[in-house]
């Protein structure tokens, strides 16, 4: 009987050792535990659902991860069991509760070495709450029109079972340029191992049918070390790529092929950005422009996840220098006088809902709108608290055909 229950306990530990989000911050962050998505899908997406009695949902009153157009944030992860890497994506949809019908577009795709990089295995420790000491960069597209998003990271694990692994957060973009457009010239976000007709390969780094224009590629993935998924027809995830067909490999992992009607171009090397091609269906733009890294050494193990704070605070104007007294500087509606000393750094500061500024290097910000369609809760605090009327906007998935 011992035995048995400490298989099991065994297992229980493995299985939570799994990754999960720090950064940005997740829905449910305190309860969401590190297991993938149910293999029947049931739980798709964001892992919303009831599991073996417990229930998640999207929860109330969660402060959103504010970014700016244009800025580059971190993804970050805690656990240890990498499965070897494998590939990821960073989506978005307009929808404040997705569910099974809504459509997410691509704003980062990582193929190789993701959640971590140089890994066979997993790493050491078997704990869940260990930090995972490697982060990846992404940039909320300048394009991309403010206002309220849902944000998700999924993970094609490159050994051990097939899963799918997805965690979402809440959004909110800020800025004044951008089109409520944007979004519909963006590839589908893949989806595979939950049920339905596609499998990704195991000991291989997936290639996405259309990974987007922003991709990076870590560990040597380069094309022809990477496998698609096998897939019944085809899913490409893109209206420009429509006609490809998939043509299995002699290893049996299916590969991409260009359409009969144009000739193949040779895929230029993973460190060299890819040639501009006009897709037929949308307007013209270029192809991903691949970033190939060197494997480096991992940091120290205790090094502690990014906070989503401070990579909202680099969005913020830089404040102008001051000697003035905090309290010199407020003003009726709440706000402070941009450059007006601050006691608390990083602190945010909610002006009659409409506007915030943030207390950064001692100083308080100039103060900027909140995006269009939402509203803060006025005051101080070490988060902004962002109250959204959310609702679902025109958003179209790329075309598909199957072969």
């Amino acid at each position: 009987m011992f035995s048995k229950l400490f298989a099991v306990a065994v297992l229980a530990t493995a299985a939570s050792a799994h990754m999960k989000i720090t950064s940005p911050v997740p829905f449910n962050n305190g309860v969401l535990d590190n297991s993938p998505l149910q293999a029947d899908g049931s739980n798709f997406p964001c892992k919303v659902g009831t599991v073996q009695g417990v229930t998640y949902d999207y929860g109330t009153d969660i402060p959103s991860n504010v970014f700016a157009q244009g800025s580059t944030q971190k993804l970050a992860f805690i656990g240890t069991a990498v499965h070897g890497g494998g590939s990821c994506q960073v989506s978005v949809t307009t929808d404040a509760k997705p569910d099974k019908n809504s459509v997410w577009k691509v704003i980062k795709s990582i193929e190789g070495g993701c959640p971590a990089k140089d890994q066979t295995g997993n790493l050491p420790g078997d704990n869940a709450s260990n930090v995972d000491p490697y982060t990846y960069d992404y940039t909320i597209p300048k394009e991309l029109q403010s206002g309220n998003y849902t944000l998700a990271w999924t993970w094609f694990n490159k050994v051990g079972n097939r899963e799918m692994y997805m965690n979402c957060a809440p959004l909110t973009v800020t800025g004044s340029a951008g089109s409520k457009d944007f979004l519909n010239t963006l590839p589908d976000m893949f989806t595979a191992n939950i049920g339905g007709d596609c499998s990704v390969a195991a000991n291989v780094d997936l290639k996405f049918f259309n990974p987007g224009n922003d991709l990076d590629r870590f560990n040597s993935a380069t094309p022809s070390a990477l496998g698609t998924a096998n897939c019944t027809g085809l899913a490409t995830g893109s209206p420009a790529q429509s006609t490809q067909a998939n043509v299995p490999s002699a290893g049996g992992v299916f590969i991409t092929s260009p359409p009969a009607s144009q000739p193949a171009a040779t895929q230029p090397a993973a460190s060299q950005p890819a040639a501009s091609q006009p897709a037929a269906s949308q307007p013209a733009a270029s192809q991903p422009v691949v970033t190939s890294a060197p494997v480096a050494s991992p940091p120290a193990q205790s090094q502690a996840a990014p906070s989503p704070t401070s990579s909202a605070a680099a969005a913020l104007p830089p404040a102008p220098s001051s000697g003035s007294n905090a309290s010199s500087g407020l003003s009726p509606s709440g706000g402070f006088t941009a450059g007006t000393a601050c006691p608390t750094e990083g602190q945010w500061n909610c002006i009659d809902g409409t506007h915030f500024q943030r207390c950064a290097s001692g100083s308080w910000s100039a103060s900027q709108a909140v995006a269009d369609g939402t509203s803060c809760q006025s005051g101080q605090a070490e988060s902004l608290k962002m109250v959204a009327k959310r609702g679902k906007k025109s958003m179209r998935r790329a075309v598909r055909m199957r072969a």
